[in-house]
């Protein structure tokens, strides 16, 4: 019988999401709910045809495919994954299907929590929902900032960086944005002033970033950079962790220099003894951003039917190698 391995269900949504009646009549669905390591991915994954994969949780090289001998079909979710080595795919005869027919209706999802990090550092929401529960009241609670006239920086201003520009307008905040190849004019569109990437850094009371990970933005908010954050700054990422030097970050937030405030870190799950949960200027949540129930309910129901089709030989949303 064919074997299904639906992967990285971190919070046991993908059941509840679809109705996988269908496709279980067909085959042999596995729901894996814990993170696997290349090795154990090695391992559990052996004897499966069909891999539907969660964004890009986890990391399929060619070293792993190699060890996956009846792999047959990946199913990724969105347009793209980064952690997928999608020419050895193609060398390898792995048909490769995405769930991208347009946009979802929790396409802000991610700026709508890059929001809720900003208010939530800035007012410490963390610690004084902590003290209310351990019996507490305002003792020992850090008093917040306010957000209205001050400073919001945003790196990348595409798509999920204009809404959040937007939600800065909203809270009468000045906006500044800068990015490798923003202009003025596409600044003033979103309604942000273009500064030039030192100005930011050294300006804003909080900078939200909003790029997409490559080699080139890899690091691109470094050591040099952090340094140049104003005294108590906060730092919100809701893209990717590598975007930022992870020892520079570390560094302030124990030094008490910025606030960190994260939903993506440079490994996934957040390794238990990482020292930033040990910190209290800190909001940590676990790579939320896109994960809403309306995301689930356009993700899962698509995973289920490029399954489907690829078993009647007629596979939908084929991807190859860009």
């Amino acid at each position: 019988m064919v074997k299904i391995a639906v992967l990285d269900d971190w919070q046991d949504v993908a059941r509840r999401s679809a109705d996988w009646s269908a496709l279980e009549a067909r085959a042999d669905v596995v729901f894996f709910a814990d993170a696997l390591g290349t090795e154990e991915a090695a391992t559990a994954l052996a004897e499966f045809d069909i891999l539907l994969t969660m964004r890009e949780r986890t990391a399929i090289a060619d070293s792993l495919l190699a060890r996956l001998p009846k792999l047959r079909m990946i199913g990724i979710t969105g347009g793209a994954n980064a952690s997928l080595d999608m020419e050895a795919c193609a060398r390898r005869g792995i048909t490769v299907c995405n769930t991208t027919d347009g946009r979802p209706a929790a396409s802000w999802a991610t700026a709508e929590l890059a929001l809720g990090l900003l208010i939530a550092a800035a007012r410490a929401i963390p610690v004084a929902d902590a003290t209310m529960r351990a019996g507490g009241f305002q003792h020992g609670v850090p008093v917040g900032i306010g957000l209205a006239g001050k400073t919001l920086g945003i790196l990348g201003l595409g798509r999920l960086g204009t809404r959040m520009a937007r939600y800065g307008a909203a809270l009468d905040m000045d906006v500044i944005a800068w990015s490798p190849n923003l202009t003025e004019e596409k600044a003033r569109e979103a309604g942000a002033r273009l500064v030039g990437k030192g100005d930011l850094m050294a300006t804003s009371d909080a900078i939200s970033i909003h790029m997409v990970l490559s080699p080139r933005s890899r690091c691109i908010l470094g050591a040099e950079d952090i340094a140049r954050f104003k005294h108590g700054a906060i730092l919100i990422n809701t893209s990717r962790g590598p975007l930022v030097d992870e020892a520079a970050l570390v560094a302030a937030v124990q030094a008490g220099r910025i606030v960190a405030a994260l939903d993506v870190f440079d490994k996934e799950p957040l390794p238990k003894d990482h020292p930033l949960r040990a910190e209290g200027s800190t909001v940590l949540t676990p790579h939320l951003g896109y994960g809403v129930a309306e995301t689930w309910r356009d993700f899962y129901p698509k995973s289920v039917e490029n399954a489907l089709a690829f078993l009647d030989g007629t596979p939908i949303r084929v991807v190859g190698p860009s």
